[in-house]
Parts: C-alpha cells; sequence; structure tokens
C-alpha cells in the first residue's frame, strides 16, 4: 500500500456540500474541502473504506489516483497503456470506463473510452464489462484526464437493509443531509405525517442508534488489491449499536407503505425505535414525551394545475403542526414556495435549495412552534 496521500472525493448533491464536510469533520476525517459536487478529503485506502462505511450524506467516494495533461485522440492509448494501472488494479479484474469532457480538446466521449479499454485490456489483461461493479472514472477538463476508482460501486443511498421501496423514494442520502440541516442530531423524537417506505424516519432512528450506514452492503473497493478483509472487519466492529432513549414515528394513509416500513425497520434493526401506523394528516397528534422534529416530504406540485390539487393538503397539515404540535420543529421538502405558504407556517428565510429526482425543490425550515393564543 502506498504511503503518500490520496485525493478522495466525497460526492454529493450540488447545494449540500456544506451539510457533507460538516459530517467528515465530525467523522473525523481531516482538512475536508468544499468543490462544486463535493468534498475533497486526502487519506490513505483505510480513510476510503471508512468514508463508504461510516458517511450517510456521500453519494459515492471516488479515488483519484492518476493523472495527465492530453490533446490528442491519436496519443491517447499509449498514455493510458503506460499508466501504472497494476499499482491499483489486479490483473484481469472486471472493469468498466466512464469518460466525460468538458472544454477541452479531447470531447469525444465514446472514442476516448475505447482507446482506455484497448489500453486496460492491453497493460493488464483487464476484463471489460458494461455490467462490472468496478469502474474507472475518466475526466477530461481542459486537456487534462484525471483518473478516479470508484470504490462505492452501488449508489451510497443504497444501505443494504432497505428492500421494500415506495413510488419516487428520497434517497437516504438526501434524507441524512435533510436531517441534518433540520438540526437534527439524535437527541429528539421525530414525526414523519407522510412518511412513505420510512426513509426519514428509519434514517434518524439509524443516526440515533450510532449505526454504520454502510454496516450490512458490499463495496466495490473490496475487489481491488489495496483491499484487506480483516483490517475492514475490524473497522466495522468498532461500531455498535447504541440504546436510543428516543422514539421515531411515520405514518401515512396508504396501509401498503406502512407495510414496507415496518419490513424495512426490520431489517435495518431499528424496529425496536420506530413506529408506523396507518392514518391520515387529519388524525395527526404529537407522541407522548418529549418534542422534537416533524419531517415532511410531502407530493410536490410539478404543474399549475397540480399546485392548485395540492394547496388543500398543505393548507391541512400546517392547520395540524400549528394547532396540535406546540413546542416541535418543522421541516417541509417541497418543490414551490406557494404550496409551502399554504401551511401558513412561520418558515425561516432563505430555504436551502438542490435537486431531488431531477425536481428543483427547498427546505423550508422552522423554529420550535409557539402555542397559539385562541
Amino acid at each position: 500500500m502506498k504511503s503518500e496521500l490520496m485525493e478522495i472525493l466525497l460526492v454529493t448533491v450540488p447545494g449540500l456540500e456544506d451539510l457533507l464536510r460538516a459530517e467528515a469533520v465530525e467523522k473525523g476525517f481531516k482538512k475536508p474541502s468544499i468543490v462544486t459536487g463535493g468534498v475533497l478529503i486526502k487519506g490513505k485506502w483505510p480513510d476510503v473504506w471508512r468514508a463508504n462505511l461510516q458517511l450517510r450524506g456521500a453519494s459515492r467516494i471516488l479515488v483519484r489516483i492518476g493523472s495527465f495533461r492530453i490533446a490528442h485522440l491519436s496519443k491517447l492509448e499509449g498514455m493510458a497503456r503506460h499508466f501504472p494501472w497494476e499499482e491499483h488494479i489486479a490483473r484481469g479484474t472486471s472493469l468498466r470506463v466512464d469518460v466525460t469532457s468538458h472544454k477541452s480538446k479531447i470531447y469525444h466521449q465514446k472514442a476516448a473510452a475505447e482507446r482506455f479499454e484497448k489500453a486496460l485490456v492491453s497493460a493488464i489483461d483487464a476484463d471489460i464489462d458494461p455490467e462490472a461493479d468496478l469502474v474507472l472514472k475518466i475526466r477530461f477538463f481542459k486537456d487534462v484526464c484525471t483518473i478516479s476508482v470508484d470504490s462505492s460501486g452501488d449508489g451510497l443511498h443504497i444501505r443494504g437493509t432497505k428492500q421494500a421501496l415506495n413510488k419516487a423514494p428520497l434517497r437516504e442520502t438526501l434524507a441524512a443531509l435533510i436531517l441534518r440541516q433540520a438540526g437534527f442530531k439524535g437527541k429528539e423524537p421525530v414525526v414523519d405525517p407522510m412518511c412513505g417506505s420510512g426513509t426519514l424516519v428509519l434514517e434518524a432512528a439509524e443516526i440515533a442508534s450510532r449505526l454504520d450506514a454502510g454496516r450490512s452492503r458490499n463495496f466495490a473497493f473490496q475487489l481491488l488489491p489495496s483491499f484487506d478483509a480483516d483490517a475492514f472487519q475490524e473497522l466495522k466492529d468498532r461500531t455498535k449499536k447504541a440504546e436510543s432513549e428516543f422514539q421515531f414515528y411515520g405514518f401515512d394513509r396508504d396501509a401498503g407503505a406502512v407495510e414496507r416500513a415496518i419490513s424495512n425497520a426490520e431489517r435495518a434493526d431499528v424496529d425496536d425505535v420506530c413506529s408506523f401506523t396507518r392514518q391520515t394528516v387529519s388524525d395527526l397528534t404529537p407522541p407522548d414525551g418529549p418534542k422534537g422534529l416533524v419531517i415532511v416530504n410531502p407530493p410536490y406540485g410539478i404543474r399549475i394545475g397540480d399546485q392548485k390539487k395540492l394547496a388543500p393538503l398543505y393548507q391541512k397539515l400546517g392547520h395540524v403542526l400549528k394547532t396540535r404540535f406546540a413546542g416541535w420543529r418543522v421541516a417541509i421538502l417541497t418543490n414551490t414556495g406557494k404550496l409551502a405558504e399554504a401551511t401558513e407556517l412561520p418558515f425561516n428565510p432563505d430555504p436551502v435549495g438542490f435537486s431531488h429526482g431531477g425536481i428543483k425543490v427547498k427546505l423550508y425550515l422552522t423554529d420550535v412552534l409557539e402555542e397559539r393564543v385562541s
């Protein structure tokens, strides 16, 4: 294993880089710096393993293994063939190549990928497979070719425990960052009135239980010669489930969604602190015990007509929260200010914006709701 530090890119949703940086600091990664679409750290392979295992807000972890300047496609295969591949990838490994180009003279991405594939076959007898778990990310930018290994494989939102999904589910990585933006640190109860398959509730429960995000899945870095199975198992064994003193509640009008959420909680080993119930927003009441966070990812209004149809739902939600949830904070994710305004909740200014499933959304937050004076 090489002694010098590598550049490690923690990829996230553009607009939420500061939240991932805060998590990286919290998890003990040194000097993380924000770049567009991610956070950059330096480290060795054990740091790569730990980032994949523990970071909840990262979409994937890319490891930069080298770069070179090039401006002519005709020279690319030769340059790629002489790259020190065997320092990073074992001979005969199955892999695929993903190429992007921006502001470079080498702009034909398919042709560049073909040159790299030929070079890899020649240099290390690589098995080029479009379905391979191990991916090389080749980026051309201003005539510099940067080579990275995608150490994650499947996106890190795939925790390995959630098999039952609702339609258009919120990704776990995004849920973790939304909870962080809402000020959740695992020390309060959470209520989701429209929980779907339970993503926000489950993520909150796992955070409170101090469980590693990737404890139940495999990663692409396990296919690399730098991987040490015993050291990685030792890293996983360091984290033990903590007993949460709080409960986490999900409600949904869809019985199927509730059943899926219950199954997901059992697989994630947080069913002891989670409660999922079939219930409409109109019947929502605060659970007994300490007050905490109400967090909701309601339906969005993509078209103007949709917004008009959804406005009564948002109005009902706002009324229930204002009249019954004094002492609680509220976080609502939606794509239009008009729907947020329909709740008549006292949202803080400047909601954070980002893209969710190709839709531009914002997270609207309140401070602690005050008791209403009739």
